[in-house]
């Protein structure tokens, strides 16, 4: 669904059921969040339908008088048609073309024709629908269909950069695919493949799951290659950034690490893991690694295909929860991130509240988040250097708390050693005698045993 710069954006309407136990101001925050997710898909959002239900409507998704309603709006009948779908064929067409007229034939331009044009192309539901409901909404409207799930996976899709999220995202995007394949619309189905009478649509979904596999496989083998790199930074330093999408972790990665990471005012705009070394110079090192963001609704095909991202959560020494303070609907959103974590068995990592975009804020809304979260939480701006500061600051005392002291003997004859110390803890003092090079050292416990399990070796 891409433009092209100075094309003109497909136009959406966004479709909204309020489900018991929904507030008024819950189901305004849904619609406000998939509207943003839509544009950023690209599309321009025109209007919005919700109706108050108990459910879903079995057949689609609204009741009759609001499906009439949005069929006004993209020029459909406003009913779902009984039995299958009209065939199709060449002959067909051209009769109907030659029944409609000259106009029709010609292609002259009709009194309307400005009106359709337009009209929404696309209808956003903001519930995961199954594909007949889909299918009959679009018999309903004549406009294409999305559900919020199809949404994500899109941006996803377009927003992965490494081959891993490539991956990923492809695994997922193919399981919402496969279910929604339709049979062919002109007679029956062409048989062919390995069975006998095997039709199209079967051969089609063995594919799907074959490629699936396929990609599983490569993945499982890139994974593995991730797994060792952070088995060997598991004695070292390391912080995660989570939060929800476009809360501004990327914005503080760059603030706290310097490095050149993607900053885009999107939803989802970061979906791979990046590793950079803290600012400063601290010993040992700290490491800051910038995760994916978390929204309401994630697929749980997403969730499973980023277990990479979600266990650089969950390995973590120290958490940043980064929440967009400006946004008024940020406790929700840090519910949702802590939530998330809580799935995965990372709640008892230990964790620093992050209040971002500050600057955005008057002085009495910052007091009043202060006073709602206490002196746990850290009001600041990724673009302020004095918070940026003050949060490497607490970050490295974090890490300094939990050192411990120790005396070490490199033997002249182990010299080599020298560098994996000097990277694994902090050298405090040191000095030289017969039996070697003596040297008080911090670092956490687990580095300290294995240095010095080295040195005596």
């Amino acid at each position: 669904m891409a433009t092209d710069a100075g094309t003109p954006r497909p136009r959406a309407v966004l479709v909204g059921v309020q489900l018991p136990g929904v507030s008024d101001a819950e189901h305004a925050s849904d619609l406000a969040e998939l509207a943003r997710l839509v544009q950023t898909l690209g599309l321009e959002v025109v209007t919005t339908v919700t109706q108050r239900r108990d459910a879903l409507a079995a057949a689609a998704v609204l009741g009759e008088g609001k499906l009439k309603e949005l069929a006004d709006l993209t020029g459909g009948k406003g009913i779902v048609p009984s039995g299958a779908p009209k065939v199709r064929t060449k002959a067909r067409a051209k009769w109907a073309a030659a029944a409609a007229g000259p106009d029709a034939a010609t292609g002259e331009e009709s009194d309307g024709e400005d009106a359709e044009t337009a009209r929404p192309t696309v209808v956003i539901v903001d519930h995961e629908i199954t594909p007949s409901q889909a299918r009959n909404l679009e018999r309903a409207t004549g406009a294409e269909v999305l559900d919020r799930t199809g949404v994500i996976v899109d941006i996803f899709h377009r927003h992965a950069r490494s081959r891993e999220a490539r991956l990923q995202v492809e695994i997922a995007r193919l399981n919402y695919v496969a279910p929604r394949m339709r049979e062919a619309s002109g007679g029956k189905e062409r048989q062919r493949g390995k069975g006998a009478g095997e039709a199209a649509i079967e051969l089609d979904r063995r594919k799907i799951r074959d490629r699936i596999a396929e990609l599983r496989e490569q993945l499982a083998l890139i994974q593995k290659e991730q797994d060792h790199r952070r088995r060997a930074r598991q004695e070292q330093l390391r912080v995660a950034l989570v939060g929800y999408t476009n809360a501004g972790k990327s914005s503080l990665m760059r603030a706290l690490t310097g490095s050149d990471v993607l900053i885009e005012d999107k939803l989802f705009a970061t979906l791979d893991t990046t590793v950079r070394v803290l600012r400063g110079d601290s010993r040992p090192r700290i490491l800051v690694s910038d995760t994916v963001g978390f929204i309401k609704k994630l697929p749980h095909d997403l969730v499973a295909s980023f277990r990479s991202t979600l266990d650089e959560a969950l390995e973590a020494s120290l958490l940043l929860y980064v929440v967009d303070a400006s946004d008024p609907t940020h406790d929700a959103q840090l519910a949702v991130t802590r939530s998330v974590l809580c799935e995965i068995g990372a709640e008892s990592v230990p964790s620093i509240l992050l209040l971002n975009k500050a600057d955005r804020l008057d002085p009495g809304a910052r007091k009043a988040l202060l006073r709602q979260y206490g002196t746990e939480a850290m009001l600041l701006s990724a673009h302020d250097p004095a918070d940026v500061a003050a949060l490497v600051r607490r970050i490295v005392d974090f890490f300094e708390a939990r050192m411990v002291e120790e005396d070490l003997v490199i033997p002249y004859s182990r010299q080599a050693l020298l560098g994996e110390i000097y990277e694994n803890a902090r050298v405090v003092a040191e000095a030289y005698d017969e039996s070697g090079t003596r040297l008080k050292v911090r670092g956490l416990p687990g580095a300290i045993a294995r240095l010095r399990k080295a040195c005596e070796a």
